[in-house]
């Protein structure tokens, strides 16, 4: 059940946030975990330009021919969960592609490139180190992914292991989220709070409930459209939160008992996003989550 709690609290953070449409980057700035030097001398062969960086959570670079690299973080709260989760990550790196041991990346390593003849190409190095494990990927376009690229992502793995305690992401308190929002929503003897950036956190339970606040800078003119747009959920104005608020609920793709809030206010527009793991008293209820999206609205 450890795994599955870290697992899914991840995942559901990731696809809250990759749900709002992000403004584009322009001059952005140095990752990390990694110098543009230091890249640059584990990978010669390949210019990257950073386009992103997710906040202390990883990188994402992309390169004039159309690769792109991603370089993720995961902190977890302890050694085992983090033993757990890398356990996870190898199988599932294992199951797309052959994998081996990597040397002198953190307590330990895995790393591989995928089949000549699958659909996307990619080289990967997955590690451990303590609390943290760090990812990194590439995924080339138009040529194979074979050793000649694993050499220098591992390089590049060595790296950034060193620096992997820059990531922004804490344990047990949250400027978006507090206890007393999972009321009704998580079981509080079990409750996780993670800050998960300056403008995300998340709890989560024993059961994998969660919770996640994602903040962004965002137009007005953006948001007006989103309300507007047709999807797999039911949407409901919440105009107690402002005209710009609206809440998703009952979708038929996807986890159909969340149910997500939107608000905006001073060009910045919070989700905040309840995912139960299965039916839940709160299932799809905007009623309920809005107490927590009012808290969340005052803190904008």
């Amino acid at each position: 059940m450890r795994i599955i709690d870290r697992l899914f609290s991840c995942l559901v953070l990731f696809l809250a946030i990759a749900a709002v449409p992000v403004l584009p980057v322009h001059a952005a700035e140095t990752c990390p975990f990694i110098g543009a030097q230091e890249l640059a001398g584990a990978m010669p062969a390949v210019k990257w330009s950073l386009i992103s960086n997710q906040d202390g959570r990883g990188c994402i670079y992309q390169a004039g021919r159309g690769d792109t690299m991603m370089l993720t973080v995961f902190r977890n709260p302890d050694k085992d969960r983090a033993r757990e989760l890398y356990t996870t990550f190898v199988k599932t790196l294992g199951e797309r592609m052959p994998i081996s041991a990597v040397s002198g990346i953190g307590d330990e390593g895995q790393g591989g490139t995928s089949a000549v003849d699958a659909q996307r190409q990619e080289a990967s190095v997955v590690a451990l180190s303590g609390d943290y494990i760090l990812q990194i990927s590439v995924y080339p376009i138009g040529r194979r992914a074979d050793n000649t690229l694993l050499g220098p992502v591992t390089e590049a793995a060595r790296v950034a292991i060193g620096h992997v305690s820059k990531t922004s992401e804490r344990f047990g308190d949250c400027e978006w989220l507090t206890a007393t929002d999972a009321d009704g929503f998580l079981d509080k003897s079990t409750l996780q709070v993670q800050r998960t950036g300056a403008g995300s956190c998340m709890m989560f339970d024993r059961e994998a409930n969660t919770m996640v606040v994602a903040v962004i800078a965002i137009s007005r003119d953006t948001v007006i459209n989103m309300m507007k747009r047709t999807g797999p959920c039911k949407h409901v104005a919440i105009p107690e939160l402002g005209g710009e608020a609206f809440g998703e609920h009952s979708c038929t793709k996807g986890n159909g008992n969340a149910v997500n809030i939107f608000v905006w206010k001073n060009g910045r527009q919070a989700s905040i996003l309840f995912a139960p793991v299965k039916p839940h008293p709160e299932s799809g209820s905007v009623e309920r989550l809005k107490a927590v999206a009012g808290r969340v609205y005052g803190k904008l």
